[in-house]
This record gives structure tokens, C-alpha cells and sequence, in this order.
């Protein structure tokens, strides 16, 4: 088929799918994983220090989405920065570790009023700790 520009790909199956998403195996490894989660929390609660265990992949979610914006660094940089109060090694790693703090946040929904969507609000107040 050749491509044309002034042409739309029709043959895209309709949405919603007419295949039924929730079938019986599907809840059945729903609820396999609700059961290892609140298995973690009851281990998670456990620990001194909870946030040991899940800043890594927060750290690892900060630094693959700053990749997207052309912000590279290191893990070892990332974790030698992070691990310590000491500070950043360099600007892209100091700008890796701020979007894991606007990660960690929790915007306040009075301070946007309700006025925008969450996803629109959950940006602006990241973008605003990133500054």
C-alpha cells in the first residue's frame, strides 16, 4: 500500500474494541496482583524507612522521562547525588533529581481550584517545583 499524505489510515479498528476486556482471567490476575500489593504494603510498613525501596524506581522514572527532554546523566551520577545531601554533580543530573521531587509531590487541588484537569494541574504544579 502506498503511503498518502492527503489519505487517512481507515482500516484502524473501531473504538471501543468488540473483544470483552474483562474475562475471567483477567480478573482473576487482577486480583493476584491487589494481593501482592497489600503483601508489599504489610512488608513496606514493616520497614524504618518505606521510601528505600521505591525511591529507586521513582529516581529511574524521573531519569527516562527527562531522557525525552534531551536530559541525559548517569545512574551512577543519580545515585551518588541522590544518596548523599551532598550537591548535584551536574545540571542535568541536579534537574533529573528535581523532577524526582515533583514526582514525590502531591499537588494541593484548592491552589488550581478545580479550574483545570488533573493532568493539566499535576503539570503546572510540577513545572512550578521544577523552577
Amino acid at each position: 500500500m502506498k503511503f498518502d499524505v492527503e489519505k487517512p489510515f481507515n482500516d484502524l479498528p473501531l473504538l471501543p474494541p468488540q473483544t470483552e476486556l474483562e474475562n475471567k482471567t483477567i480478573l482473576k490476575m487482577a486480583i493476584s496482583a491487589n494481593i501482592a500489593l497489600a503483601e508489599l504494603k504489610g512488608i513496606l510498613n514493616t520497614l524504618p524507612n518505606p521510601t528505600i525501596l521505591i525511591n529507586p524506581i521513582v529516581l529511574q522514572e524521573a531519569k527516562s522521562s527527562s531522557l525525552i527532554e534531551n536530559i541525559v546523566t548517569t545512574n551512577d551520577k543519580l545515585y551518588q547525588s541522590a544518596a548523599v545531601t551532598a550537591k548535584p554533580i551536574d545540571l542535568n543530573t541536579k534537574e533529573v533529581l528535581n523532577y524526582r521531587e515533583a514526582i514525590w509531590q502531591r499537588p494541593d487541588r484548592s491552589y488550581y481550584q478545580y479550574s483545570l484537569p488533573d493532568s493539566q494541574r499535576v503539570a503546572l504544579y510540577a513545572g512550578s517545583l521544577l523552577e
